[in-house]
């Protein structure tokens, strides 16, 4: 997608989704921006990274978004280049937030004059900050039922299907941690950019509110880490717990059967002599004992309390 462009007498927002090659040598030649910073933009970067430079601060977010497919949450970067009187947003275009706001502004006069209005991008990139943390939340929610939702089922006795669930919870909650890991160190490294000369004194108003809604994302994944490991731990005792049960119930037939095996060989050894054997209603004899000792066995287990 060629560079979209908003302009006003204040400010400029440049914005691509899904840039090529040749978007980025443009932007190279408009602002001079680094090389490794344009080659950074068109590979995928799994760490979020921040540069400062005389002209310009160069930074590199990662923001979740929900593949229906997999039922997994996958990552997605968006780059930003910000500087006097101007901000470049750079997206791969998985998370539409930023596409979405970028268009809402280019048919919205009022909305220009509120995010554009001053000579310097950090209201600008507050906001885009802002939403795609609003963009992040439903996720966490969506995590918090699916943590609810085991939760009223651990004791249903479908332990195995569970087991699936928990698996797939605790990979969501992995990558939403990776994502989301390194946000507070590079909006505490954007807030003491202020000295810039195209950055205000108070930008740190701007993003101190971006910061704490970072830590309390990060608090929400902590404690849901910490939920999900708890039922993660109860399930596989549940599991465990069943499995122990069949052995012993298992052990104890086996134990009960074991008189009977040992009878049946016994009779059924072709010796000269064998007792029983050859007398009237012999079968019913040897079949009594057998019945005799296993019911002796059942009335064991039950007195000490094994069945």
């Amino acid at each position: 997608m060629a560079i979209e462009r908003i302009k006003t007498k204040n400010l400029l927002w440049l914005h691509i989704s899904q840039p090529s090659p040749k978007d980025l040598d443009q932007l190279k030649e408009e602002y001079g921006f680094h090389p490794l910073d344009l080659e950074d933009c068109l590979v995928k970067i799994q760490r979020p990274q921040i540069s400062e430079y005389p002209h310009y601060i160069f930074f590199i977010l990662t923001w979740p978004f929900y593949d229906r497919k997999t039922r997994t949450i996958e990552s997605s970067e968006m780059d930003f280049f910000v500087g006097p009187k101007y901000l470049v947003t750079i997206s791969d275009g998985l998370v539409p937030t930023v596409n979405n706001f970028f268009r809402e502004m280019k048919r919205n006069d009022y909305s220009q004059e509120q995010y554009m209005q001053a000579n310097h991008p950090a209201l600008l990139l507050y906001e885009i900050l802002h939403r795609l943390q609003n963009y992040t939340m439903p996720m966490l929610d969506h995590v918090n039922q699916d943590i609810e939702n085991i939760e009223h089922e651990i004791f249903s006795g479908k332990e195995k299907i569970i087991a699936k669930e928990i698996l797939n919870i605790k990979r969501n909650i992995v990558n939403l941690r990776k994502i989301m890991q390194a946000h507070k160190n590079i909006i505490k490294k954007l807030i003491g950019t202020n000295q810039k000369s195209f950055m205000p004194d108070n930008a740190d108003v701007y993003f101190a509110n971006i910061l704490d809604r970072t830590k309390d994302i990060w608090d929400i994944l902590e404690t849901q880490k910490e939920n999900i490991v708890a039922f993660h731990e109860a399930n596989e005792s549940l599991i465990s717990f069943k499995l122990n049960e069949i052995m012993r119930i298992l052990t104890i037939i086996s134990v009960i059967l074991l008189p009977a095996n040992l009878i049946a060989v016994t009779f059924g050894m072709e010796t000269h002599y064998t007792p029983i054997i050859g007398s009237n209603y012999d079968f019913y004899i040897i079949f009594s004992i057998m019945i005799i000792l296993m019911l002796s066995l059942v009335g064991y287990f039950k007195k000490k309390d094994w069945l």
